[in-house]
């Protein structure tokens, strides 16, 4: 629950709830008036009519200065602080790094539980939503191994196949759900225990959508995009050719991510679709490991779990937040110290003494001159 809710938030959140999370439609805006806070000032909505954009935005500008349409928006921000731990503006270092190369990354984002998770290494596992028991079991077990390994597993909170990697994934503490409503819905509601799980360990639930925005059909390849966009890889554990999951599959390879599917019997309908999907070019894998290996990850990625106990698997650990926007700078191939000192704006002394205290916290590592981004060792 948030206590409060900033000027910067709150500008942002007026826009995004008057273009009703129209992604063109708030960049032209803020574009046209230089910035967000221009663009919702009095004087300033009655001239959003000047631009080409929808005529129902306009009309909700425009009604804005009205007290109904007031209230409403009052209601709005009352349900958001209920039900919202956490707002993070693609302008922010919190946000997520790896979604800021992709044109269509929602500008907000909304989320309950762990914000820091976001910034940790992620697998998508996605696919049927009436998937067989032998393919819940397959997606059930490559999310526990996954997870045990330290990665985080992303997926829809949907039934079928979502549902079953976040079993596997909530086993060690380590998964992100990607909704398609706002945060105060719950979609399907056969899963309200489950997301209740997520939270009491240690996962994080996001969404760029308002509160009150129903589960309709054309936001859920919204929801695919950040689910594939946030994560190392993608998964389609099993799919039928008509499975929604191909359509994550396709927005995660036009993203440039990995693409990874698990093969099934060839007269199986329900693996139809993940044999399209290796036909096309994607990894076939029947082993987790595989998928490690083929993400190429650093040899420093170590395992470390094993010698843990269930305590400290619990235990969450906060990056102190005067490292946070480093540890963010930092991916998984490598940069060196110059284009961190570029991108960070620091002097070498400061930048250098930080980066010493992320290896010493076990989230950075330099390798033959390039620094690189840990797994949290939580």
């Amino acid at each position: 629950m948030l206590n409060s809710i900033s000027d910067v938030h709150l500008n942002s959140i007026k826009l995004w709830y008057l273009v009703q999370h129209s992604l063109s439609t708030y960049r032209k805006l803020a574009q046209f008036f230089g910035s967000i806070e221009n663009a919702m000032t009095a004087a300033n909505l009655q001239r959003w009519s000047e631009l080409n954009i929808h005529h129902n935005h306009i009309q909700r500008a425009q009604d804005f200065l009205t007290t109904p349409s007031q209230s409403a928006f009052e209601q709005c921000l009352k349900k958001i602080q209920i039900n919202t731990d956490f707002i993070l503006l693609e302008s922010e270092p919190h946000y997520p790094q790896q979604l800021l190369p992709y044109s269509d990354r929602p500008p907000i984002l909304f989320g309950k539980g762990a914000f820091q998770n976001l910034s940790q290494p992620q697998i998508a596992i996605v696919g049927s939503r009436k998937p067989s028991p032998h393919g819940k079991q397959v997606a059930y077990d490559f999310a526990y191994y996954l997870s045990e390994k330290g990665f985080f597993i992303t997926s829809g909170l949907a039934q079928g196949i979502d549902t079953a990697a976040h079993l596997g994934g909530l086993k060690h503490h380590r998964t992100i759900a990607v909704i398609g409503t706002g945060l105060d819905q719950i979609y399907p509601a056969q899963n309200h225990n489950l997301q209740d799980q997520i939270l009491l360990n240690s996962g994080t639930i996001l969404s760029e959508f308002l509160p009150e925005t129903k589960p309709l059909q054309h936001h859920f390849p919204r929801r695919n995009r950040i689910v594939s966009g946030l994560s190392l890889g993608v998964l389609v554990a099993e799919a039928a050719l008509d499975s929604g999951s191909l359509i994550t599959a396709k927005v995660a390879a036009e993203q440039g991510k990995i693409i990874f599917a698990i093969p099934g019997h060839i007269y199986s309908a329900f693996h139809q679709g993940c044999h399209q999907l290796i036909r096309e070019g994607a990894i076939l894998v029947d082993h987790p490991e595989q998928i490690i290996e083929d993400l190429a990850l650093p040899t420093q990625w170590h395992y470390q779990q094993q010698t843990e106990s269930a305590e400290t698997k619990a235990e969450k650990f906060d990056i102190p937040p005067h490292l946070f926007p480093i540890y963010q700078q930092l991916d998984w191939v490598g940069q060196n110290l110059d284009v961190l000192i570029t991108k960070l704006q620091m002097d070498t002394a400061e930048l250098t003494s930080n980066l010493m205290e992320l290896e010493l916290f076990g989230l950075c590592i330099q390798q033959s001159g390039l620094y690189l981004r840990c797994r949290n060792s939580y």
